[in-house]
């Protein structure tokens, strides 16, 4: 290949790479643009989890083999079974080296100098490939991982040249490595609660349109619980903010807890006092079983009042629900009522008869200002 098309192969990862909106498309563009670029006919990535000592498969494109999913779930080896990773990249690095790529075939080495390399040579055999490149990604000055490129038999051998350059190709994918987790770090950021670590109420309105589409599209069960914490004033005011953020932080810890007996159920915190579990499928009445925990458990905390839960579910008789607003309104009443009657058991709408009050309040004519602060301000204080 002529260093113009190498140049272009170079451009084409790199903007494959930026191009993505999630990890696993980063990582797929990764693997494709180091396939392309090296003329292979399979490509993977790979990460050096450290703390379970393997190297776990991310991604595998091209020329895959019946065991070889495009991503993996459970592809992963011993880096004892690859110690270059950690043994050889390491010494080069501790002398001054660099983290140069080498060439392997089913025969043995061709070219660079790898530490082992008997375990990836009988894994050519195994899956009929002839030769193979290994280019460490290098990630933050730590050995993070490394892109794979492989040829079929009867295909002409990587050689030197091929090795330096996936060692370019494995610098330009640390980039975009790189930016991708600074993208996913903004989102995640920008979807979550800094002090308790819940989803935030950006993150709950997104996910709450999108359940709602389900439930149009396909009739999913969708059900939203929103608490208010009892006591939060009086604690910052006696004990001070420190002691009120340790409740909330608690408390969060709590609706985590409960909120995991309800498959896929996001938990959240949506301002001050108020958080909020939403569910997509499971029944109603397991949500309500998992609010009821939540109730007993917040009674239980050393700080605080308790809590007042209420719930919403498309599957009890609300009527219908055409937008998330209906869902908070009638989730937000029936929190209302619970606080009003101190109960120490979620309120849940539609199940008080038809006529009931949850509903008939959720559903009067609401003034302008947001309908969550129309609630809030009905409530008792404390």
């Amino acid at each position: 290949m002529g260093d113009d098309k190498r140049l272009a192969a170079v451009v084409a990862l790199a903007q494959g790479m930026a191009a993505a909106h999630t990890p696993e498309e980063s990582w797929q563009a990764a693997a494709l643009g180091a396939c392309r670029a090296l003329d292979g006919s399979f490509g993977a990535l790979s990460v050096w989890e450290r703390e379970l000592g393997r190297l776990r498969v991310l991604v595998n494109v091209g020329d895959r083999r019946p065991d070889e999913e495009e991503f993996p779930e459970a592809e992963s080896y011993p880096v004892h079974q690859f110690p270059e990773i950690t043994e050889f990249l390491h010494e080069r690095w501790a002398g001054g080296g660099g983290p140069n790529a080498w060439v392997e075939t089913a025969e043995g080495t061709a070219a660079g100098i790898p530490g082992y390399f008997h375990q990836r040579v009988a894994a050519l055999r195994r899956r009929g490939r002839g030769c193979c490149v290994v280019a460490p990604v290098v990630l933050h000055g730590r050995a993070w991982g490394e892109v794979y490129v492989a040829r079929a038999v009867g295909v002409p051998v990587f050689g030197r040249g091929d090795a330096d350059f996936a060692t370019v190709l494995a610098a330009v994918v640390a980039a975009g490595l790189a930016q991708t987790e600074r993208l996913e770090e903004a989102r995640r950021l920008a979807y979550t609660d800094a002090l308790t670590g819940l989803a935030n109420r950006r993150a709950v309105d997104v996910h709450l349109d999108e359940a709602l589409e389900r439930h149009r599209a396909d009739g999913a069960v969708v059900s939203l619980v929103v608490c208010d914490l009892n006591g939060l004033k009086r604690v910052n005011d006696t004990q001070g903010h420190a002691v009120g953020d340790r409740l909330l932080e608690r408390f969060g810890s709590v609706l985590s807890l409960c909120g995991a007996m309800v498959p896929g159920a996001l938990a959240a915190r949506l301002g001050g006092d108020e958080f909020c579990l939403l569910a997509v499928g499971p029944p109603a009445d397991d949500v309500v079983k998992a609010a009821d925990e939540l109730c007993r458990r917040a009674g239980g905390l050393e700080l605080g009042e308790g809590v007042a839960c209420g719930v919403a579910s498309t599957e009890d008789p609300i009527g219908p629900v055409d937008d998330a607003r209906r869902l908070f309104r009638l989730a937000d009443a029936a929190q209302y009522r619970a606080k009003a009657m101190h109960a120490d058991r979620p309120v849940v709408a539609g199940r008080e008869g038809p006529d009931d009050p949850v509903v008939r309040l959720a559903d009067e004519p609401s003034p302008t200002r947001a309908e969550r602060r129309r609630f809030r301000g009905r409530r008792p204080a404390g």
